[in-house]
């Protein structure tokens, strides 16, 4: 029988795989609120403190001797498309393509001009893969389901970068896709229950395969939207429900967040060519949503209190950088 041997949670903002000295230079690109802090002398430590939560999470990784992982992530139209973009999808074939980390210093034009983003292939996992889908059917869940990356579409940066920090890329990786961005969303409650029977076809699954489990991304921000800013105290309550074990009050708290007035961070019904205008699910906007896939993460070991290892404020983003796991 299949053993979940582990879950993490771990961000996979570009600020964590450029150099920090390059954070300066992007958050003045970008139009952040008033108040929020310049990060100044706390840089370097900052860095330091981020490189040393992706080598903890690495050493967890390795400590799980996993014979396959699942990731938690969201698709920022690298996969998907607004042609049919479901609220979940899963990778179900033999290998999948994506661009490394370096693809940040490309997209924030950090690279020489004419670089690009070295690629890499990952063997997926499409037994476990489809005992995911079959149990999910069962379950009264529909998640689409992809085979191949053919070019142009490849499996995008929130599985790639905890591939790339969480191991050496060669154990087989299976991307469960989560719309965190685009509206209508999947809610936290929504995601917690996926996770759950997650689990259970982990439980079932007849192969005698050690199973590690991701989820990827957040914390608190909002990339590149008029007045961003970082709610530290919505992270931390997030946190703490998760180092309880807590994961349904976890998205029970998500769900029931109410944008403040005049928050220009978080708007609300407009169609752009990122966004579809249609109504909003319940909860933060923006990349805090893929606190979502945290929550579908914990639930795979629901109960099971959390150990956070850092929580790093990044002000130049702005976004909280968290690095956590599970106490199995």
């Amino acid at each position: 029988m299949a053993t979940l041997a582990g879950v993490l949670g771990m961000v996979h903002t570009p600020f964590c795989y450029v150099s920090h000295s390059y954070w300066p230079v992007i958050r003045a690109r970008r139009a952040l609120r008033a108040d929020v802090p310049e990060d100044g002398d706390e840089i370097e430590a900052k860095a330091r403190r981020v490189q040393q939560s992706f080598a903890l999470m690495r050493q967890k990784a390795d400590e799980c001797n996993a014979d396959v992982v699942i990731i938690f992530g969201d698709d920022q139209l690298e996969y998907l498309d607004f042609n049919s973009f479901p609220p979940f999808a899963i990778f179900a074939g033999e290998e999948f393509t994506g661009s490394l980390s370096y693809d940040d210093m490309v997209r924030y034009r950090l690279a020489p001009e004419g670089d690009e983003a070295p690629k890499q292939t990952i063997k997926g996992h499409p037994e476990l893969a489809g005992a995911l889908l079959s149990k999910l059917y069962a379950r009264g869940f529909d998640p689409a389901f992809g085979l191949t990356t053919d070019s142009p579409r490849h499996v995008g940066h929130a599985f790639m970068r905890p591939a790339e920090s969480a191991t050496d890329c060669s154990i087989p990786i299976i991307p469960v896709m989560v719309n965190c961005y685009y509206a209508p969303q999947a809610t936290a409650t929504r995601c917690y229950e996926l996770g759950k029977v997650v689990r259970e076809a982990i439980d079932s699954y007849p192969t005698d395969l050690r199973v590690l489990v991701i989820g990827s991304g957040g914390l608190w921000h909002t990339p590149g939207a008029p007045g961003s800013y970082l709610d530290e105290d919505f992270d931390r309550q997030l946190l703490g429900f998760l180092e309880k074990g807590e994961v349904a009050n976890a998205a029970q708290f998500f769900d029931s967040y109410q944008i403040p007035e005049g928050d220009l961070s978080q708007p609300l019904g407009q169609r752009t060519a990122t966004s579809t205008g249609l109504p909003e699910s319940p909860g933060p906007q923006g990349g805090t949503r893929e606190y979502c896939n945290w929550i579908a993460a914990a639930a795979v070991a629901d109960g099971s209190p959390w150990t956070v290892v850092d929580y790093v404020p990044i002000y130049s983003s702005p976004i909280g950088a968290g690095f956590a796991y599970c106490n199995l």
